[in-house]
């Protein structure tokens, strides 16, 4: 029989003034407990009579805890707030985890006001049991509805991060990880970003072993044991996101080998089952150059590169994979150009290719020297001549096109492409001059194009570029050592320009800049394939 306002206000008199004596009155409690059968009225007094007595009842603690959720559900939203507000009171001792399943069942609201109560419940158990509140989102997140267990990694992704210290230990973190690892063996890909971004949040996390815990981690997601199908779209986003997560991982320290956290697998599993299929990539998402795309990872893991098994084999295909994007000069009358076409000349490729060739080059600096025949030495050095030609008249269309051009001009969409497309012709400059060296040298250093543009580089960039005799030769000079930072830009629309016309330049072709970043969406389940979940409410 439910309770009216006057008997609820009633029994709620005589509990208060029971103090001591509370337990004698159970009766007075379980009128309280039918208040959750009334009207609005009735049921908001219930929402809040009912945690304020809880703990003085343990023989009654079910029929507590079921009533307050009775009312989390109700049709007014007014009182299922009310009754979110108060759920952290019942969160003591064993009833704690319930409590923190059960608030992590009630995410799946779409009212904003009541999303927002019950994070801020479980923010507050969190705070009161950390491991506790953990069990409950992980065990939604394994076993709930979709639309939890979305929420769930979401809620955590976002809100470890504003946790304090003394709830944060670290054997909280220690189980934070444990339990992400089980999430991990079925995941989507947006599921795989946001656990990555949860677990290098940690603070047991930012020493070398644990980033190289995190990159084997995403070793074992990205299936680099097995061959790479280059026309299925989903192997090839599933290594692109891995590859992105495990970039800002590595490290190499010159001065200590065992502090650093390479990305020698990687770099290896491109060149023997990505270059070789370069062509036949199937993009995950239709406006992505997955070539360079490919191309612009590979450049900036092989920095990080330590000693690899097959390196001459593997240096030999990241060659002969830069030959293809180095055409031979249009009088060379072998065949390849012999209809006199004037040759493409694909400066973003050809950046990211001899970066490569020129960091792993390093680890076998005799490869050019004994490694290849004297003709194929021969035949890349005319490539390499031919190529250089063209980066001059480029470099000078582009720095007579920017010249006195600062401030607020150099910031329009075209001239921020073309300082990019000088960045670039830059680097391939500068690493070509270091392959002419007789023998090859690999001491120059250069900042890839896309990566973020320091101050000390911009302001030389700037320089340069207002200077009228400088030479393309010594732009690139002017391009500094920096270490590579470790995150991700986003990837923004793609961006064409058409560059000048002249000999070499009329030919290049639309110069893409595109930054990336950023799992791609409305795709469904990709990585693991998880099938959809619906068990209903198991509170």
């Amino acid at each position: 029989m439910a309770a009216t306002v006057e008997e609820l206000y009633r029994n709620y008199g005589i509990l208060a003034d029971a103090k001591e004596d509370l337990s004698k009155h159970k009766d007075a409690y379980q009128v309280i407990l039918d208040g959750v059968k009334g009207g609005p009225k009735e049921k908001r007094l219930a929402a809040q009579f009912i945690p304020k007595f809880f703990s003085s009842f343990p023989e009654l603690a079910d029929a507590a805890i079921n009533a307050q959720l009775d009312l989390c559900e109700d049709e007014d939203v007014s009182i299922r707030r009310q009754a979110i507000k108060e759920l952290p009171r019942f969160a003591s001792g064993e009833n704690l985890p319930r409590v923190a399943d059960i608030l992590t069942q009630l995410l799946q609201t779409d009212d904003s006001a009541e999303f927002n109560q019950v994070n801020t419940a479980l923010i507050s158990i969190f705070k009161i049991d950390a491991k506790g509140t953990l069990g409950g989102l992980f065990s939604q997140i394994l076993q709930g509805e979709d639309i939890v267990r979305e929420r769930a990694i979401k809620f955590l992704s976002t809100k470890l991060k504003t946790m304090p210290d003394d709830a944060m230990t670290k054997e909280v973190e220690d189980y934070i990880f444990i339990e992400t690892k089980k999430v991990l063996e079925d995941v989507t890909g947006e599921e795989f970003v946001l656990l990555m971004r949860i677990l290098s949040g940690l603070k047991t996390m930012q020493t070398v072993s644990g980033r190289q815990q995190l990159v084997e981690l995403v070793v074992e997601q990205a299936f680099l044991e097995q061959a790479l199908n280059p026309a299925d779209a989903d192997s090839v986003d599933r290594l692109l996101q891995c590859t992105r997560q495990a970039l800002p991982l590595f490290s190499v320290s010159e001065t200590t080998a065992t502090k650093n956290v390479h990305s020698t697998r990687f770099v290896t599993y491109f060149c023997e089952f990505v270059l070789p299929n370069l062509s036949l990539l199937t993009s995950p998402v239709a406006e992505l150059d997955i070539q360079l795309e490919v191309l612009k990872l590979l450049a900036e893991m092989s920095p990080y590169c330590g000693d690899m098994d097959k390196l001459e084999v593997n240096l030999n295909m990241l060659f002969e994979k830069l030959l293809e994007f180095m055409p031979l000069p249009p009088e060379e009358e072998n065949g390849e150009n012999a209809a006199n076409e004037e040759p493409k000349l694909q400066f973003s490729y050809v950046e990211c290719l001899l970066f490569s060739f020129h960091q792993l080059g390093k680890k076998l600096p005799d490869f050019l020297i004994d490694k290849i025949s004297a003709e194929k030495l021969k035949d890349f050095k005319i490539r390499l001549q031919y190529f250089a030609r063209g980066l001059q008249v480029y470099i000078r269309q582009l720095r007579v096109a920017l010249q006195g051009k600062t401030g607020d001009a150099l910031k329009t969409e075209e001239n921020k492409i073309k300082v990019v497309a000088l960045k670039i012709t830059n680097n391939i400059n500068v690493l070509i001059k270091d392959l002419f060296h007789n023998p090859p040298s690999y001491k120059s250093t250069v900042t890839l194009s896309w990566k973020p543009v320091q101050k000390t580089e911009a302001a030389a960039a700037a320089a340069a570029i207002g200077q009228k005799r400088q030479s393309g030769e010594d732009i690139g000079a002017t391009v500094t050592t920096k270490k590579l930072p470790t995150n991700l830009p986003r990837r923004d629309a793609r961006q064409i320009y058409n560059p000048p016309s002249g000999k070499y330049s009329a030919s290049i072709g639309n110069f893409s800049y595109e930054q990336r970043g950023g799992f791609r969406g409305g795709r469904g389940r990709g990585f693991g394939g998880r099938g959809n979940r619906s068990r209903g409410r198991i509170y």
